[in-house]
């Protein structure tokens, strides 16, 4: 009886350990699935993979691109991305259906620009043939992937993404355990001992048939195997519900062995969840609210660029050199520098700008085009912290200084615009302000222009205006100015100004001003003396019977308060160069 009851405990033992054993091993789902863009989609010049083709709750995933020739694969904003594609012509990689991957085609310009070098991207890489990247989102937020050929050629179409594979073998582990309990209960029974039902050492002396003693131990014997069957029952059951148990783990580990849809149908759900999330944001192509214009890896890549090509450009006194990083009054001021030194070799040269280290950044929130920010570093060749203000157009261009402004002695930065994240602010902008920006440009301008005018106490004092107004008022007692009529104008140049929010409400203002000195002789007869001025280099003329203008670039960087405060704006950074000396 013992053998027939331990016997099939201890199969059924094994069988289950057999089982789950099998389960790790040569059942066990594969590592990783991968999903491909399904054969002949549709491709033009670019093709984007949205951020909605990675599943965030895979951990690792891999995109291997093929091509037949060069290309590019540029990781950046999903926003930005999107922004850069514009109207043209791409096929966009969506997500993950069923057994492939999901696409969409639209149509639209035939070419786009070569994308290499681009600011707009937080990394990229040229790759011939193909290339495997390792998908890493380099920040919080949608990440899209773009793929580019020449412009002009088809952008690659030949995609998979390989993730893990997050289909388990759950009853693996109780399977074994509970064969090697079963198997270790079933030889237990082996050797557990039959119980004794005689009160001798032998077995009972047989009664007479049909005596009392006989009757009673047909019904002992009866009892005795009443008892065994309620031993063995619940062993019983519980190795049928076992057994059951790999009825059933036994085809699921057999599914398993192949388990892309179960897994594909998990990722559509978990894709169709990130979509809603996305829809409620405001869609995949937003960037998420706070989200900063450029990642910090990407301002230092942007600054060392900039840096590099000023300094090429001052080295060969090339304002062309200048050009693909260098707009606005930046450009200006450095071309005059150039034209000015090229005359006279006495003449100093602006600041070298160094693209590191970097004290503080300034990067607004990312949004339209177009975007500043704006870096405080210091150089060895900088005798105090210089401001550089970088614009960025719209999204096929890179960033370019239009400014490189020295902060004033004595001054700091506004701690509230410090390493944030801020919003930029229309030139207009006035509401929460003490001044909308463009009205403060002006009202320096004006202030210098006229020291004793409107705005004589909105200014708190600084360096540079004490500077500028000392010089015009002595060049006006100058005796040897007495021949002539002398009068000075600045004049704010609205398209140069900028303006970035601070979190205490103000705002850091970066303008850009022209400057003009005007000479006149009072009367008939008389001149004004250029001899031995840098004038007369300009010019090539000791004399003149008609007058000079005499032109300077004046770039400032200013602190509006927020409205209601009784802080005076403060300047805090300026730079001035002669940019030419006209004859009238």
């Amino acid at each position: 009886m013992r053998v027939k009851t331990a016997v099939p405990i201890i199969i059924a033992g094994v069988l289950l350990m057999l089982i789950g054993i099998g389960q790790r091993t040569f059942w066990a789902p594969p590592e990783t699935v991968t999903f491909s863009v399904p054969a002949g989609a549709e491709a033009g010049p670019v093709t984007v993979i949205d951020a909605a083709a990675r599943n965030d709750e895979a951990g690792d995933v891999d995109i291997t691109v093929k091509s037949g020739g060069p290309f590019t694969l540029a990781v950046g904003r999903a926003a930005d991305v999107d922004a850069w594609v514009g109207d043209a012509a791409h096929l966009r990689v969506t997500g993950v259906g069923d057994e492939e991957l999901t696409t969409k085609f639209t149509e639209g310009e035939a070419t786009v620009p070569d994308p290499r070098g681009a600011d707009l991207w937080t990394s990229e890489e040229t790759a011939e043939g193909s290339v495997t990247h390792h998908w890493i989102n380099p920040a919080e937020g949608d990440f899209s992937i773009l793929l580019v050929s020449d412009g002009t050629a088809a952008a690659p179409s030949d995609i998979s993404i390989t993730e893990p594979n997050d289909a388990s073998t759950p009853l693996a582990v109780p399977l074994i355990i509970g064969g090697a309990l079963l198997a270790v209960l079933g030889i237990a029974l082996l050797f557990i001992s039959p119980r004794s039902t005689g009160s001798g050492r032998g077995r009972p002396t047989p009664a007479p048939e049909g005596s009392r003693a006989y009757l009673r131990q047909q019904r002992a014997a009866a009892d005795r195997g009443v008892r065994a069957r309620r031993m063995v029952h619940p062993v019983a059951v519980a190795a049928a519900a076992l057994l059951a148990g790999t009825a059933v783990a036994g085809p699921a580990a057999a599914q398993q062995a192949v388990p892309q849809q179960t897994v594909k149908q998990q990722t559509v759900k978990q894709q169709t969840a990130k979509q809603e999330t996305k829809a409620a944001e405001g869609g995949s192509g937003n960037a998420k609210p706070g989200a900063p214009a450029v990642l910090e890896p990407q301002l230092e890549r942007i600054l060392q660029s900039v840096a590099t090509t000023v300094a090429e450009a001052d080295a060969a006194a090339d304002s062309k050199l200048l050009q693909p990083r260098a707009g606005g009054a930046a450009l200006e001021l450095r071309t005059a520098g150039y034209a000015v030194r090229a005359k006279d070799k006495k003449a100093s040269a602006a600041a070298p700008v160094a693209g590191s280290p970097v004290l503080t950044r300034v990067i607004p929130t990312a949004g339209e085009w177009p975007r500043t920010v704006v870096a405080l570093t210091q150089g060895e060749g900088n005798p105090v912290p210089q401001a550089l203000v970088l614009t960025q157009d719209n999204p096929r261009t890179n960033y370019k200084l239009v400014s490189a402004i020295q902060m004033l002695p004595g001054t700091t930065f506004p701690a509230s615009a410090a390493d944030g994240a801020l919003k930029e602010l229309a030139p207009d902008a006035e509401e929460g302000l003490a001044m909308a920006p463009q009205t403060a440009v002006a009202a320096i301008a004006d202030f210098l222009t006229s020291p004793k005018g409107k705005h004589k106490g909105t200014f708190e004092a600084n360096s540079f205006a004490d500077a500028i107004t000392g010089f015009q008022a002595g060049v006006v007692a100058d005796r040897d100015n007495a021949a002539a009529t002398i009068s000075f104008r600045h004049v704010a140049q609205a398209p140069s100004t900028r303006a970035l929010g601070t979190e205490d409400g103000g705002a850091v203002v970066f303008g850009y001003l022209k400057h003009t000195y005007s000479s006149v002789p009072k009367g008939r007869g008389d001149s004004i003396d250029l001899n031995g001025t840098i004038y007369e280099t300009l010019t090539g003329r000791e004399k003149t019977e008609k007058g000079i203008d005499v032109n300077y670039g004046e770039a400032v960087m200013m602190y509006v308060p927020p409205a209601g405060s009784k802080d005076k704006i403060r300047v805090i950074g300026a730079a001035q160069q002669l940019l030419a000396a006209k004859l009238k």
